[in-house]
């Protein structure tokens, strides 16, 4: 087993020395130039002016400076991918040391219309998304966000499995991806994606014949004329003709080509992406899946998008000044943009295809850079025999594992289908329903858990963590419980199986009195343990442990403790049975200064 940690550290060595090696190059570069720019004036003078020297100097001179600006730009390339190479081994320590929370990208956009993301913490600062995210193309953040933001069949979710435990120890391919894909921002939405998007120009094989036999025309009476069979006037007569056909044909040409320019340098990076991605052997079915999705017509992507490369590198040429009548007269721009047209039109919608597998795999390596990082939490076991949650060791994968206190939780099968968990104030329970929580999305996401073991069939969660209520709805913050309750109870009404509703109450009811609690809170158990969910309740009223009892065999009290010792309150965060012996309220009141 690899240690995460002396690999990290490994990889960063290396690439530090890489990066101060390239920086020393960069001077003596930098230098030469500066010396041969000056040596290559001085021959110049000496050879047109002076006329002491040969022109074989300066032009030697020239030929040197232009190789080491060549020499300088592929440096400059590689020390950059250096340089992001290393950060992408610096987050990752920092992930390690449990500094990552606030320095990501926190997919703060998926949070609207997510029923149970802010319970759960999947997105935002500190969140689920954050930790795993090392996405950097917003299609790998979209693939991401889906992932853990809703569950799967058992079938993909064991393909997952089988892709992210791959990618696990594909280290230096998750770090050429991090690397290509952090050159730029690449979007579902930008300048590609939109080029792509839209409709072709309509720059038929009518018009490509057309622009053909102009240019040939072209060249015919050129020819012609410099052979004196034709007067000079004749091939002005021709140019004339020639700008009508150009006219004739702007609008198209023109749309042809707007937006492949800017498009030209993401293109650029999807290509890279993609060329990496091509000669990687991928044995998990879904990863060779993936792959096979991005062949067109038996060819790999990245040569497709070369060819559209290749086309755009021609048309720029054609901008060169000294060129430009040139191929205004071969109607080379015309020509150009005819191809760049067939291209878009025969490839145009694949980008986007293309773009949604690299977001895949990307989403894929982010969750395997995960299972790396975390060596010791081990895949989950699916089964459709459910409702079931059953775990040993669990704890929390958003805090440190050395903070994390792990509790056995059971629920479904031979253990009771509801657990009512009393206890005082910051004794765990919320953390527990979390804990829970957290680990079943990411289960369902074929990540690894933060558990000794787990085992659960599929399940639909419903929590109500963080209610608050609502100026602008005019929702207090009880009738905003409530409204989330009636959706968990109409979620677990119409689950259908294997599907199961998990349910995760925190401290239920307790905007309304005690006796409206008990009754409210009884019936609320009752629907859902009768459409056949699962949960916990968790709740400072003991008068709700009387629940259990009622409900038999189904149901069971556990409990938090906590002591107080020298005037401080202490928490072991261990889930024992039965109900809590006493609370803590009037002791915190105490121990900071009020007179109860």
């Amino acid at each position: 087993m690899t240690d995460p940690r002396a690999e990290y550290g490994r990889r960063l060595h290396v690439w530090r020395e890489r990066i101060a090696t390239f920086d020393r190059t960069h001077l003596l570069i930098s230098n030469s130039r500066l010396v041969v720019a000056l040596g290559g004036a001085v021959f110049f003078w000496l050879a047109f002016v002076r006329r002491t020297l040969p022109p074989a100097w300066p032009i030697g001179a020239a030929i040197v400076f232009t190789g080491l600006v060549v020499r300088h730009a592929r440096l400059l390339q590689r020390a950059d991918r250096a340089r992001r190479a290393e950060q992408w081994y610096a987050r990752g320590v920092d992930r390690l040391d449990g500094r990552w929370a606030g320095r990501g990208r926190a997919g703060v956009r998926f949070l609207e219309g997510h029923d149970y993301a802010r319970d759960l913490d999947l997105f935002g600062r500190g969140s689920l998304f954050e930790l795993l995210n090392t996405a950097h193309t917003e299609a790998g953040e979209d693939a991401l966000a889906r992932s853990i933001g809703a569950g799967a069949p058992i079938a993909e979710v064991v393909a997952r499995q089988a892709a992210v435990d791959e990618l696990r120890d594909k280290i230096d391919f998750r770090e050429d991806l991090a690397v290509l894909s952090a050159e730029s921002e690449v979007s579902r939405t930008g300048a590609m994606a939109a080029w792509a998007g839209s409709p072709p120009a309509g720059l038929t094989t009518l018009a490509a014949v057309v622009f053909a036999g102009c240019a040939a025309a072209t060249v015919s009476v050129a020819a012609l004329v410099l052979m004196e069979r034709l007067g000079a006037r004749w091939l002005l007569f021709w140019l004339v003709v020639e700008s009508g056909v150009i006219m004739a044909w702007q609008r198209p040409v023109r749309r042809a080509l707007s937006g492949v320019a800017t498009a030209d340098h993401d293109l650029a990076l999807v290509r890279d992406l993609l060329a990496r991605i091509e000669v990687e052997p991928m044995r998990a079915p879904l990863l060779a899946a993936i792959r096979q999705r991005l062949l067109t017509d038996g060819m790999p992507p990245s040569r497709r998008i070369a060819q559209l490369r290749r086309l755009v590198s021609w048309l720029d040429s054609t901008r060169n000044q000294m060129f430009a009548p040139f191929a205004l007269a071969l109607l080379l721009p015309q020509q150009l943009a005819s191809a760049i047209d067939r291209w878009h039109a025969a490839y145009g919608a694949r980008v986007v295809e293309w773009l949604v597998a690299i977001g895949e795999l990307e989403a894929l390596a982010a969750i395997g850079t995960y299972a790396f990082e975390h060596p010791r939490d081990p895949f989950p076991s699916l089964t459709e025999d459910g409702p079931l949650f059953e775990a040993d060791a669990l704890g929390h994968p958003l805090m440190p594992e050395d903070a994390s206190v792990r509790n056995d939780v059971a629920l479904g099968h031979r253990a009771p289908r509801v657990a009512v968990i009393s206890g005082s104030n910051m004794s765990g329970k919320s953390t527990l329903l979390r804990s829970v929580g957290v680990n079943v999305v990411l289960a369902l996401a074929g990540a690894p858990v933060r558990a000794g073991r787990l085992q659960l069939s599929p399940l639909v969660i419903g929590a109500t963590l963080k209610v608050e209520d609502s100026l602008q709805a005019g929702h207090s913050r009880f009738y905003a419980e409530i409204l989330r309750i009636r959706d968990i109870v109409n979620g677990a009404r119409t689950a259908a199986a294997p599907w199961s509703m998990l349910f995760l109450l925190d401290e239920i009811l307790h905007g309304t009195n005690s006796y409206d609690r008990r009754i409210g809170a009884d019936a609320i158990v009752r629907a859902l343990v009768g459409y056949g969910a699962i949960g916990f309740v968790t709740t400072h009223d003991l008068a709700l442990t009387e629940l259990p009892p009622k409900l038999g065999a189904v149901a069971a009290n556990m409990h938090f403790e906590d002591r107080l010792e020298d005037g401080k309150m202490t928490f072991d965060y261990r889930m024992r049975p039965g109900v809590v012996e006493h609370s803590n309220a009037l002791a915190l009141m105490r121990a900071v200064g009020l007179d109860v």
